[in-house]
């Protein structure tokens, strides 16, 4: 029977060790706004996003307990690469860049930019992506002792 945890990869991993430990914190980054929106009532876009949710307050509320779905087994996903299987830190660290860069393109330039109005995230993914970018980088050098 194949294990859901198999052996851990750890020893294959020759990047920084302070990117796998990046990436532990942008899992958690995940996980808790992945709990507020999928269990705070209306999923924080009220009372965090303050958008006016109108008459189409489930179908908001709906999405934002979607988001929250998919953001709460990412983080865990990050948490477990972080700590258990490092060789694919590079990888996990890419795609957290990928996500944020197009979060900001659409946030900034496409379609959040014509009503003005930016959430939190918005600022944030302006903040967290060129750290992610570093790490990423910093995973891909080899670190002295992996030599």
């Amino acid at each position: 029977m194949m294990a859901v945890f198999p052996a851990s990869t750890n020893s294959e991993y020759t990047g920084t060790i302070p990117s796998a430990w990046f990436l532990a914190l942008l899992g958690l980054g995940s996980i808790i706004p992945g709990c507020i929106h999928y269990f705070l009532p209306d999923g924080g876009a009220g009372v965090i996003a303050h958008l006016d949710m109108g008459d189409r307050a489930p179908v908001i509320i709906g999405t934002f307990a979607w988001m929250g779905a998919t953001q709460i087994p990412y983080g865990l996903a990050q948490l477990a690469v972080a700590t258990r299987y490092r060789a694919l830190v590079p990888l996990f660290l890419f795609l957290a860049l990928s996500e944020r860069m197009l979060g900001a393109v659409a946030a900034w330039v496409t379609k959040g930019s014509a009503s003005g109005h930016h959430p939190p995230e918005n600022y944030v993914v302006l903040a967290l992506s060129p750290l992610i970018l570093i790490f990423f980088l910093l995973s891909l050098r080899r670190r002295k002792s992996a030599r």
